[in-house]
């Protein structure tokens, strides 16, 4: 496994081995002891999840409430996205900063977020399978948005804006500085 930091502290890309031959491939997708010993992160899966997208599904930014918070793995099982990883923890050096890196199916790479920080992402085909391993169970009362297409944020997509698909939810979410107004936002401990 090649595992690569990205801009926002916390957040890495996985690229694994791809054993492949006339049978197919096998690909080991997550080593916890591997991405400890790499990023420090001691990612103990809690729960893990699966979503189905159409192209131009934009989904996100969503976090977590911290403490606990909730980290991702995220990875694509079919089609892929563009994934977004936003720093949304007061008080951190890079705060509403954010980076992007495509993940597929065909890579079979993935994504990794530390406990408060937002994530977000685009499908870019259609019937994209998502697969989500956490590290805590779902929790309604704790899950938060801010709006993806909030311009202090900035996020540029790969399709134009009136092809994006979002939800009721995403499309009504606060603002990064409405949020932050709220006091509802993860803080930086680093």
């Amino acid at each position: 496994m090649d595992i690569r930091a990205l801009s926002v502290p916390g957040s890495f890309v996985v690229a694994p081995k791809i054993h492949a031959d006339s049978r197919g491939e096998f690909v080991e997708s997550f080593r916890r002891d591997i991405l400890r010993d790499a990023t420090g992160l001691d990612f103990a899966v809690a729960q893990a999840n699966l979503s189905v997208s159409s192209r131009g599904t934009l989904r996100g930014i969503h976090y977590a409430d911290v403490p606990p918070g909730q980290a991702k793995y995220v990875m694509c099982a079919t089609g892929s996205i563009e994934d977004f990883v936003v720093d949304l923890r007061e008080g951190s050096p890079t705060f509403g900063q954010w980076d992007s890196v495509v993940v597929s199916a065909q890579q079979r790479n993935a994504v990794v977020l530390d406990v408060g920080l937002g994530h977000a992402f685009l499908a870019l085909e259609d019937e994209t399978t998502v697969t989500y391993l956490v590290t805590d169970h779902y929790k309604p009362h704790s899950e938060h948005a801010i709006n993806p297409l909030d311009p202090d944020i900035g996020l540029t997509f790969a399709m134009d804006a009136d092809e994006l698909l979002l939800s009721d939810k995403d499309r009504v979410a606060p603002s990064l500085s409405e949020a932050q107004e709220r006091s509802a936002l993860p803080k930086w401990e680093g």
